[in-house]
């Protein structure tokens, strides 16, 4: 066991930092780090060093010595790393932008991670992911990656099943927002629960359990509906139908929402979309106030503020996860890992978001067991259109991003979605070097976003 860990975080520049830096001041006691690096593009040069200097503020506030480097060259920070997290966007908030409102303006789902937006987020990631672990596997073969970059599960299925990074867990906050809001609803603590998950990353349901075993899932689905149920802040709390709860015998995550209650989803994503812009307009106000903060000279903690940004806990998850690695604690997690016939309904090299156990030896997932038929049909639907995604994101193939638009449940089928699929790829044409081809193509038609937001980013160069 090495005592004295460097740990590196691509994508360094991001808002959640902060709470990156407090999860490893937590833990420094179990974790000896001596070194982090945070690197990041020369677009994101400025937040890097907002961000950078603040972290190293957190860690002089303690008696712990340890050094954070900042840097625009990622080779540089991957040498010897012991612990590699990603967290970046490519195209910044920029591209969340136009993912949300291309479909929102054809009167689709314009979502980060699902429908339209989530694909075209994969689109983008996948092959830096590549890039990334070419690097790994040159400069720090022996680290551990652990990935919050999203959508995590398709990212994570990439890097593992078809760049042959083994050593790789995809984290998502999801699961632990419910583990952290949902006793209450039932006047219990979560160390007197016992938790079960099972499914894809932003579609997967659970179960949970008391100390004597009892099954506690029917007594939480009755109160899943109050407030503060374990909902992201970045998720319209519209009402499950509790008697579908009932019938599935299982808690679904809150993502669900845009599945089971397409219609009032879309509805109110179009409403806020009309009123307020997308969530991403949004996000990029809230990261001009976190960043004006994170500016003081005299901040050496993490702000309250962040909360609002609506990926907390993601960060203390990843500080978590390697603690579990490093320290082999066979930690209890839900995480993005290969299946191994933990669900029977998917391949054995799926890559599944299931309850783990956390070790030396990277993430045991704990059989599920047989899923009711509604359960498995929908499970085996989203595989098959992330398996296309993931195709499509390596090779450029325009059939398969077809395909992938047309077996996802929130896309709508028809002329509309060729739309939306052709004026994404242009209006990401930067970023989609896979697609080129096709691109030109479509360009030649003269088909271009129509959305004055999205031609404004395009006329400005973003």
């Amino acid at each position: 066991m090495k005592d004295a860990i460097k740990i590196v975080t691509i994508g360094g520049g991001s808002s959640y930092t902060p709470e990156l830096m407090e999860g490893f001041i937590k833990r420094y006691k179990e974790m000896p780090i001596k070194e982090i690096w945070l690197v990041d593009i020369e677009a994101g040069k400025e937040k890097l060093e907002i961000v950078g200097a603040l972290a190293q503020r957190m860690w002089d506030a303690t008696n712990y010595g340890v050094k954070v480097y900042t840097t625009l060259n990622r080779q540089e920070a991957l040498k010897d790393a012991d612990f590699v997290t990603t967290q970046f966007r490519v195209g910044l908030l920029d591209a969340r932008i136009k993912d949300e409102r291309i479909p929102l303006s054809y009167g689709m789902l314009g979502q980060e991670t699902n429908g339209a937006g989530g694909i075209f987020k994969a689109f983008r990631t996948i092959p830096v992911m590549k890039e990334i672990v070419e690097d790994m596997k040159k400069l720090c073969p022996d680290a551990w990656l652990i990935n919050f970059t999203n959508p995590s599960g398709m990212i994570t299925e990439a890097v593992i099943k078809h760049f042959g990074w083994k050593k790789c867990i995809g984290l998502c906050n999801v699961p632990v927002h419910a583990m952290m809001d949902e006793p209450k609803l039932i006047h219990k603590e979560l160390a007197d629960l016992t938790y079960q998950f099972a499914g894809l990353n932003h579609f997967h349901w659970h179960k949970v359990f008391d100390k004597d075993g009892n099954d506690l899932t029917d007594e939480l689905i009755e109160h899943i509906n109050d407030r503060d149920a374990g909902t992201p802040v970045n998720i319209f709390e519209e009402p499950y139908n509790i008697q579908l709860l009932h019938s599935m015998h299982t808690v679904p995550c809150s993502y669900h929402r845009y599945y089971y209650m397409q219609k009032e989803m879309l509805e109110h994503s179009l409403d806020d979309f009309a009123h307020n812009g997308t969530r991403a307009e949004q996000v990029k106000r809230t990261e001009h106030e976190l960043f004006d903060l994170y500016k003081n000279p005299d901040l050496h903690e993490k702000p309250a503020q962040l909360a609002k940004r609506g990926g907390a806990y993601y960060s203390d998850a990843a500080c978590e996860c390697i603690n579990a690695i490093y320290n082999n604690k066979n930690t209890h997690m839900i995480v993005s890992t290969e299946n191994k016939g933990a669900i029977s309904c998917l391949d054995d090299d799926s890559i599944v978001e299931i309850s783990c156990l956390i070790s030396a030896q990277g993430a045991r997932p704990l059989a599920w067991g047989k899923m009711p038929s509604s359960m498995k049909g929908s499970l085996q639907l989203m595989k098959a259109m992330e398996e296309c995604v993931i195709e499509a994101a390596i090779t450029g193939d325009y059939g398969k991003a077809l395909e992938a638009f047309n077996i996802n449940p929130v896309v709508e089928n028809g002329r509309n979605s060729i739309n939306v699929l052709n004026e994404l790829l242009v209006a990401h044409e930067k970023y989609l070097p896979q697609f080129k081809t096709t691109i030109e193509k479509l360009k030649e038609k003269n088909i271009y976003p129509k959305d004055k937001v999205v031609v404004d980013l395009l006329n400005a160069g973003h």
